[in-house]
């Protein structure tokens, strides 16, 4: 049997939560600094948008599948360690020999430097993401209802500031003054640490042992992935055809069409995408009996192709903006993220503390409004000061959306399963990146090849459209019942 949640001591809060600290590390490790440098190397400033758009797509889309395919083996498992703990070590050590690999792609040159990367890139979510559609189902499994704003509110501090200012403090600093080897070997070791910690989760092996496998699920989840990947370069194939045929327009022309049609595009991806694919993996009645769940998805996923492509493409910004050098625009962009990260830490506590009291919906509909000034603030600015003002905005509303989004979506989830639905969830957390990427990119780089009196420009459109993002997210919220849960108050 598992621990009684009643039972769980404060101190078992840190182990349950801690891994999200190694893998918000790879992430913004490799995302913002270490994948947009090597492609630009490989492929040039032309076309670095669209090939880090394809190879966000591929990438995150193995990710979905990925993590609930190990959710869904983690929720059946009888090992002695417990049900999640062999996944997060497993996952861990093979993590270490794909991120080593990708240290030697910089080595190669143009393409043959770019294919190796995209494979390693490709196994590293396999591996990842079996330790982490595991590692989500430790809140579920051994924190009560009434305790997991809290809950949730730690594993965001783990999830996103702490790593990102230590990414900032150490990792980026290294990378930035061309020390490659010297940042990923930090990441090594930091991705054990959390490994071992983890170690000491309070979970127990299954005392009964699980109904015969049930194979529908995993070709519903196949289906659901394949799904939502057509609907991405379908898509993103239709900008590029659109494009085309607009050349020669005046740039303010461009401006509005493309903003429209980029908009569009990644709104239908966000909604459609989640709605078709949850229905085919769970099933029509299924998704029916719970609508919530489903526009929760919608909702996360819309927040977060706003927060994750803006780190992804900040460095780019950053050159085509403000002017800054391939060599020197790492160092501002790793200060931005700096600066997230630390009003993430400042109010991902305060954030948990409000959700349990105020109401989940309330909080994340705050933090979308927020995120989305932030926004606004980061396209008026002329200099760096005004882009680390951006930063912290859109940071403190983060850190609430974190803490809120979780502890709002382990609710909705049945228990028995929550595995399987959480990495289902992954439809947000991985689909955010190949949304954003895959269509935001090639944008991006026809203002780049088609307007260059105007450097930049693609850039600020794309970042426009993800802040309109953060305010879909607000609006999808009005479709999710909110559960009701009773909160002592102290």
């Amino acid at each position: 049997m598992q621990r009684d949640p009643q039972h769980l001591r404060w101190y078992h809060f840190f182990p349950v939560t801690i891994y999200y600290m190694g893998l918000t590390a790879i992430s913004q490790t490799l995302v913002p600094l270490v994948l947009p440098l090597l492609i630009q190397q490989f492929v040039g400033e032309a076309r670095q948008g669209t090939y880090l758009g394809r190879m966000r797509l591929w990438a995150l889309m193995v990710a979905i599948l990925a993590q609930a395919f190990w959710g869904m083996m983690s929720d059946r498992t009888r090992h002695r360690l417990g049900r999640r703990r062999p996944f997060v070590l497993g996952g861990t050590l093979a993590d270490l020999v794909f991120i080593v690999a990708i240290g030697f792609s910089a080595q190669m040159p143009g393409m043959p430097g770019f294919n190796f990367l995209f494979v390693m890139y490709l196994l590293l979510q396999v591996a990842s993401n079996a330790a982490q559609g595991a590692v989500q189902g430790l809140i579920p499994d051994l924190v009560s209802e009434e305790r997991r704003g809290l809950a949730s509110a730690i594993k965001a501090l783990f999830e996103v500031p702490l790593p990102v200012i230590l990414v900032a403090f150490t990792i980026a600093p290294l990378i930035t003054a061309g020390n490659l080897w010297g940042g990923l070997f930090v990441l090594v070791g930091l991705l054990l640490l959390v490994m071992a910690v983890t170690m000491f989760a309070p979970e127990q092996p299954l005392a009964v042992a699980p109904p015969p496998m049930d194979w529908q699920p995993l070709l519903r989840l196949g289906a659901m992935t394949a799904v939502f990947t057509v609907i991405i370069l379908i898509l993103g194939e239709g900008v590029q055809q659109v494009s085309h045929a607009l050349v020669g327009m005046g740039a303010s022309t461009l401006l509005l069409v493309m903003g429209i049609l980029g908009l569009l595009t990644m709104s239908l991806a966000v909604v459609a995408g989640v709605w078709i694919s949850i229905h085919i993996c769970v099933g029509t009645e299924r998704a029916r009996a719970a609508p919530s769940f489903t526009w929760w998805v919608i909702s996360r996923l819309a927040y977060l192709v706003g927060s994750t492509n803006l780190a992804g493409f900040v460095l780019y910004f950053l050159q085509g903006r403000l002017g800054f050098t391939r060599e020197r625009a790492a160092a501002p962009a790793s200060q931005m993220m700096l600066f997230v990260g630390v009003f993430i830490l400042l109010s991902a506590l305060p954030g948990g503390w409000l959700t349990d009291r105020l109401g989940r919906k309330r909080m994340l509909m705050s933090s979308g409004v927020v995120a989305a000034g932030g926004v606004v603030v980061m396209l008026l600015a002329t200099n760096l000061t005004l882009v680390y003002v951006a930063g912290a905005i859109i940071g403190v509303a983060t850190g609430i959306f974190y803490a809120a989004s979780w502890a709002l979506g382990t609710s909705l989830v049945p228990q028995e399963e929550a595995g399987r639905y959480l990495g289902i969830a992954n439809l947000a957390g991985a689909g955010a990146g190949a949304v954003g990427a895959y269509i935001g990119g090639p944008v991006a780089d026809f203002f780049t090849t088609y307007v260059p009196e105007t450097p930049g420009l693609g850039y600020v459109l794309i970042f426009g459209i993800y802040g309109v993002l953060f305010l879909l997210s607000v609006v999808t919220l009005l479709k999710v019942h909110e559960p009701d849960v009773s909160v002592p108050v102290e």
